[in-house]
C-alpha cells in the first residue's frame, strides 16, 4: 500500500487513513484528490488540462506520479479539479533535482490561468508568490535537492472586498510550517480550476504527486 501523505490539513506526517479528529479534517471538505495509484503508465488520468508538456504517469518502486520529462527546457503545466473562486486551497508534493548550477522551477496555483501561483525558485533560492506573470511577493527559501518538496496555496475571501492569498512550502519529513508568505487583495479573484507547473531547466524531470484540492476549512 502506498503510504498517503495528506497536505495542508493542519498536519504534516504520513498516515494511512483520513484526518477523522482533526478540527481541519472536520471542517475542511476534499472537492480533489489525485495519487495516481489507479492511474496507467505513460498516459494522462482523465480530466487534466495540459498545456504543453510531455506529462505521463510514470511509476518508481511501488509509487506513481505524473512525471515532466527533463526536455525541453520551457515552462508547463496541467489544470485539474473543480472551478472555484475562493475559500480553496491546492497542495501538492513536487521532487525535482539540480544539475551542476541549474535548477528547476515548479508551482501550484489556483484560479486558473491568470489567477494565482506558488513557486519554489531553486536558482534564486526563494519562494514566490505570482499573480498571473508578475511576482507579488517574494522570500528566502533554501530548496533540497532530490527530495519531495511539499507546496499548499490557498485563496480565502477575509470580509466583503477583501481577500487573503497565503502559501508555505517544506521539505517531506520536516515540520509544515506557518503561512510563510501571503498576499492582501481587493479585487475577488478569477473562478478557475487548480494547476501544477514546472520548468525543468536542468534537464532533469519533475515528478508531481498527491494532488489535493479542498475547501478552506475553519482557521484559527
Amino acid at each position: 500500500m502506498k503510504t498517503r501523505y495528506v497536505l495542508g490539513l493542519g498536519l504534516s506526517v504520513a498516515v494511512a487513513v483520513g484526518l477523522a479528529g482533526s478540527s481541519y479534517g472536520q471542517n475542511a471538505k476534499t472537492l480533489y484528490e489525485n495519487d495516481f495509484e489507479k492511474a496507467s503508465l505513460d498516459n494522462v488520468p482523465d480530466g487534466f488540462m495540459i498545456y504543453e508538456g510531455g506529462f505521463a504517469v510514470k511509476q518508481d518502486g511501488t509509487n506513481k506520479f505524473l512525471e515532466l520529462p527533463g526536455a525541453p527546457l520551457e515552462t508547463f503545466g496541467a489544470l485539474f479539479g473543480p472551478t472555484e473562486q475562493d475559500g480553496i486551497a491546492v497542495s501538492a508534493r513536487i521532487h525535482g533535482t539540480g544539475k551542476g548550477r541549474r535548477f528547476p522551477t515548479f508551482a501550484v496555483s489556483l484560479n486558473g490561468m491568470n489567477g494565482y501561483r506558488l513557486q519554489m525558485s531553486p536558482a534564486k533560492k526563494s519562494l514566490e508568490l505570482y499573480k498571473g506573470e508578475m511576482v507579488k511577493s517574494a522570500l528566502p527559501l533554501d530548496w533540497q535537492s532530490d527530495k519531495w518538496t511539499l507546496l499548499r496555496l490557498q485563496v480565502r475571501k477575509v470580509k466583503d472586498g477583501e481577500w487573503k492569498v497565503e502559501g508555505k512550502a517544506w521539505t517531506q519529513g520536516s515540520p509544515e510550517p506557518a503561512w510563510q508568505i501571503t498576499l492582501d487583495e481587493k479585487e475577488a479573484p478569477l473562478a478557475g480550476r487548480a494547476g501544477i507547473w514546472g520548468s525543468p531547466y536542468s534537464s532533469t524531470p519533475i515528478r508531481f504527486d498527491d494532488l489535493v484540492v479542498s475547501q478552506v476549512g475553519v482557521q484559527n
